[in-house]
C-alpha cells in the first residue's frame, strides 16, 4: 500500500498540496541533421499536437532590409593610450578596448581604422564597415585631424548616396566634428568636467523622438536627469549659446541634452544631426560598463543600462546600412586579429588598449 510522503518541515504540513497542469512535449530527434521537425509529440490534458507544432514553428523571418552582421570602424588615436608607459614610438596609435566592447556588446564587430594608414588602405577598410565611431582623446591637429575630417566627409557622402551609415562621435570626437562643421578650429570652449559624473538635462522631451534616447525606459530617462549616470572627462566643449549662434552648427545639429561642469557652466552633452544618422556625445557612454580607472565612473545597474541602451541604438542604426562587404575581407581586418594590452594596474587611464604600429596594421604586442 502506498504511503503519503512526509514533509520534513512541520510548518509546511498545513499547506494543501496543489495539482498543477503540465503539458509535456517529447521530441524524438530522428534525423536532426536534416533540419526536419521532431517526429513524435507526447501531449497531455487535451492539447493538440498540431497546436504545439504550430506554436513551436512561429519564428519571425529576418527583415531583409536589415543587416545582421554589422561591422563598425573605430578610428585609432595617436599614442599608446597610456601617456607613453606602454610605447613611446611616434608611429603608435591606439583604440581603448572599452569602445570595442561597447560595440560588441550590442551585436557588432570592429575593424580598426588606423589614422596613419595610407589613404588607399583607409578607404578599403571603410568599404567593409556599416558605421564609424570617433573616440575620445586629445589630438586636434595634424594627420589625425585630417583623417577624421576625411572620414567624416565620407560618412556624409555615403548617406547622401543612399546608404544609412551612422557615426557616433564621443568626447574629443564631438569636439572635432564641431570644428569640422563650423570650419572654426577655435569653436570649442573651456570647461571643468574632468573625472566627473553628471546628469543629462533634456532640452525638450519631444526631441528624443528618433534619437538615441527614444527606446530608453521612461524611468531610466527620468533618472538620467536626476542621478549622475553620465561620465564626463573633458576640458573642452561647446555651450548651447555658441552652438545656436553658429549657423553651420545650428543648422546641422539639434541639441538633445546639456550638462553642467564643476563651476555650473552649461555645455552641450548630446547632439544629433538633423539630416544624418550622426550622434555626438560630450560624455562617455562606454565607460560605465567597461572602464574602472577613474574614480567617478558610475557602475550602478542604472548606469550600466545607460551603456547598453546607447550601444543598442548605435548598432540598430548600423544594421540599416545597405553595405554588404565580402566576408573574407572582413575577417582579415577584424580587431580579433590583434591583442589588447592590460594597462589598468596603475589605477588610471584605460584598463585595456589595442596598440598599433604605423602602416603595417600589426599590433605592437605581437
Amino acid at each position: 500500500m502506498a504511503t503519503t510522503p512526509t514533509i520534513p518541515n512541520p510548518k509546511l504540513r498545513s499547506i494543501p498540496l496543489l495539482l498543477f497542469r503540465f503539458v509535456f512535449v517529447l521530441c524524438v530527434p530522428g534525423d536532426l541533421s536534416s533540419g526536419s521537425a521532431p517526429s513524435t509529440i507526447l501531449h497531455l490534458h487535451g492539447e493538440s499536437a498540431e497546436r504545439v507544432v504550430a506554436e513551436a514553428s512561429r519564428c519571425p523571418s529576418p527583415n531583409p532590409s536589415l543587416y545582421y552582421y554589422p561591422v563598425i570602424g573605430i578610428v585609432s588615436h595617436p599614442g599608446d593610450g597610456a601617456s607613453g608607459r606602454l610605447s613611446n614610438a611616434t608611429a603608435a596609435s591606439n583604440i581603448p578596448a572599452s569602445y570595442v566592447k561597447f560595440v560588441e556588446s550590442a551585436g557588432a564587430r570592429v575593424i580598426p581604422l588606423l589614422y596613419n594608414d595610407p589613404e588607399e588602405t583607409l578607404l578599403d577598410k571603410l568599404s567593409l564597415v556599416n558605421g564609424v565611431l570617433f573616440t575620445g582623446g586629445w589630438a586636434k591637429k595634424g594627420q589625425y585631424f585630417e583623417t577624421i575630417k576625411k572620414v567624416f566627409q565620407i560618412i556624409l557622402d555615403r548617406n547622401d548616396a543612399g546608404d544609412h551609415f551612422p557615426l557616433f562621435a564621443i568626447c574629443l570626437g564631438f569636439e572635432l566634428v564641431n570644428m569640422i562643421v563650423s570650419k572654426d578650429h577655435n569653436i570649442c570652449e573651456s570647461f571643468s568636467a574632468e573625472n566627473q559624473a553628471s546628469t543629462l538635462q533634456f532640452t525638450n522631451y519631444s526631441v528624443i523622438q528618433g534619437s538615441v534616447f527614444e527606446r530608453f525606459p521612461p524611468e531610466l530617462l527620468e533618472k538620467l536627469s536626476t542621478d549622475c549616470l553620465a561620465m564626463q572627462n573633458h576640458k573642452f566643449g561647446v555651450s548651447p549659446q555658441r552652438l545656436q549662434e553658429n549657423y553651420a552648427l545650428s543648422s546641422f545639429f539639434k541639441i538633445l541634452t546639456t550638462s553642467a561642469d564643476e563651476n555650473n557652466a552649461i555645455y552641450v552633452s548630446t547632439a544629433q544631426a538633423y539630416n544624418y544618422p550622426v550622434t555626438c556625445f560630450q560624455w562617455h557612454p562606454e565607460k560605465n560598463a567597461f572602464e574602472w580607472g577613474l574614480s567617478m565612473i558610475p557602475h550602478s545597474e542604472d548606469a550600466v543600462q545607460v551603456t547598453q541602451h546607447v550601444a543598442n541604438y548605435f548598432i540598430s542604426e548600423a544594421r540599416k546600412s545597405s553595405n554588404r562587404p565580402p566576408a573574407e575581407k572582413v575577417l582579415n581586418n577584424l580587431i580579433y586579429n590583434y591583442s589588447p594590452t592590460y594597462c589598468g594596474k596603475e589605477g588610471k587611464g584605460y584598463d585595456e588598449v589595442y596598440i598599433f604600429s604605423e602602416y603595417t596594421g600589426k599590433s605592437l604586442n605581437e
